[in-house]
């Protein structure tokens, strides 16, 4: 089907140019512009714009010192252009080319609350940082003997940064492109998502992304041992790529098909582990960080417990905490949470009437994590934009879905400046947060109801085979001459 005769969204943005495709019209004749090349000119060019709108964060100043990056009087967030990897590139170490994990830094140094800290990421995007910082480096070095441009440094390890992350992003578009063969125009709301004007370039989400997409799409090819593999990998950037092996797990169960699952499981984890294993041997302390730091970190003000909190005077569950201790009842509670609605994802898969798409599962399980979860920053939600259009392809609704999330960014930016400074209250803030939830629980909603009643799921009515492109195995009886299964 062509998307101008079936997606709302489509027929109207199609009147600019003349109104949805004929009947008659002739389609497929063009060599060069294939789906695939036009989907990713789409994700460049919004690609493009997302690091202009970082670009404004990357201006200087002269000083008796020197030029200095230019962040003067709030400009990152009344710009509205802030980006976690240039704050990071000073404060843990990897300008000075400490080691991470292994070298560590000062916080507060010289103060009552000096503390020894470590890299705060996960492994991959610890070393990824430290290896973009020695590229920043060398760029500069040739740059001194030879005609280049050349910048502050921190300004040229942004741009190293950026353009490995939108590579990655463009791989993620590749990625929907090639699962979704019967429906290749989803991938352009991948490309066209407002998260990623806004994300693409916040932090480092892109590649764990990535890693997840590849993962689904290998799984697909019918390749279990590398899906697993690149779920381990996408886990070192970023744990939730390893949500999906819960997804894998309970279709193998249902299809009663134990060795494709097992072996994406046990690649998926052995991967992990190989990854991590080294740095967790030499330097413990290093390593352990992301992990002490995610359970001693009370909630978020981009979680629905601290909008509760805020709105109603709770206290939280722990009530007030000395600095430095954890949060150890809102933990439990976060990942009781988390752990029931994992149960719901498999129980919701024994009782739907066919066996539901990874897609659809994958979606369920990550968006129930940001959901419960005591944090959810802004990038985060670029984890959900692949998920979201592969388990539920309507463009109009996940189209709204997205400029709400990414609009949260403006009162977020805002908030951080203070209304004191003539920013915004936290009511602003925290409304946008409700609301973006509300329409993130609305579409595990949809989903829900679409494994549940699978004549209304886009996908396998599209395709009788396509639908289960993200589970491989043999065309439906159907399809291939006989009863239908």
């Amino acid at each position: 089907m062509v998307p101008t005769w079936t997606e709302p969204l489509a027929i109207a943005a199609s009147r600019v140019v003349g109104g949805p495709l004929g009947k008659h019209a002739l389609v497929g004749r063009s060599r060069f512009w294939t789906p695939l090349r036009v989907v990713l000119l789409l994700a460049a060019a919004v690609l493009a714009l997302g690091f202009l709108g970082k670009a404004n964060c990357l201006q200087q100043y002269s000083t008796p010192d020197g030029p200095q990056l230019d962040w003067r009087n709030d400009r990152q967030y009344i710009s509205m252009c802030y980006s976690d990897t240039v704050p990071l590139y000073g404060i843990e170490g990897v300008a000075a080319g400490k080691v991470p994990y292994r070298d560590p830094w000062i916080e507060g140094a010289g103060t009552a609350d000096e503390k020894v800290r470590y890299m705060e990421y996960p492994v991959l995007t610890g070393f990824f940082q430290y290896a973009n910082a020695r590229i920043a480096d060398a760029w500069l070095w040739l740059a001194q003997r030879l005609p280049l441009p050349s910048a502050l440094p921190v300004v040229v390890y942004f741009e190293v940064t950026a353009i490995w992350l939108a590579m990655a992003w463009l791989v993620v578009v590749w990625g929907v492109r090639s699962l979704r063969r019967t429906r290749p125009w989803d991938a352009a709301l991948v490309a066209l998502s407002p998260l990623v004007i806004v994300h693409a370039f916040t932090n480092f989400d892109t590649l764990a992304v990535a890693c997840a997409v590849g993962g689904l799409l290998a799984f697909a090819r019918r390749r279990p041992v590398l899906a697993g593999v690149l779920f381990g990998i996408g886990g070192a950037f970023k744990l939730f790529p390893l949500f999906l092996l819960l997804p894998v797990l309970l279709i193998a169960l249902r299809r009663r098909e134990h060795g494709r699952g097992l072996r994406t499981i046990a690649a998926g984890v052995v991967s992990f582990v190989l990854i991590n294993l080294p740095v967790a041997l030499a330097w413990t302390t290093g390593w352990w960080e992301f992990f002490r730091l995610n359970q001693t970190r009370p909630a978020d003000p981009d979680s629905l417990y601290f909008v509760v909190s805020y709105f109603t005077g709770w206290a939280g569950f722990d009530g007030p905490l000395a600095d430095g201790r954890a949060p150890a009842v809102l933990n439990l509670v976060t990942e009781g949470l988390f752990v029931a609605c994992c149960l719901g994802v498999a129980v919701l898969t024994w009782k739907a009437p066919q066996t539901p798409r990874i897609a659809s599962l994958a979606f369920l399980v990550v968006a129930s994590f940001l959901v419960v979860n005591k944090v959810w920053s802004p990038q985060y939600s670029l984890w959900l934009v692949p998920l979201a259009v592969l388990a539920l392809p309507r463009w109009r609704l996940l189209f709204a879905w997205m400029v709400v999330d990414a609009l949260v960014w403006v009162p977020r930016m805002f908030y951080y400046v203070g209304a004191s400074d003539k920013g915004l209250p936290p009511d602003w803030f925290l409304g946008a947060v409700v609301a973006r939830d509300a329409m993130v629980v609305l579409l595990m909603v949809l989903v829900v109801r679409s494994v549940l009643r699978p004549a209304e799921d886009l996908v396998r009515a599209g395709s009788p085979v396509d639908h289960d492109a993200d589970w491989p195995e043999a065309a439906p009886a159907a399809v291939r001459g006989g009863a239908p299964a």
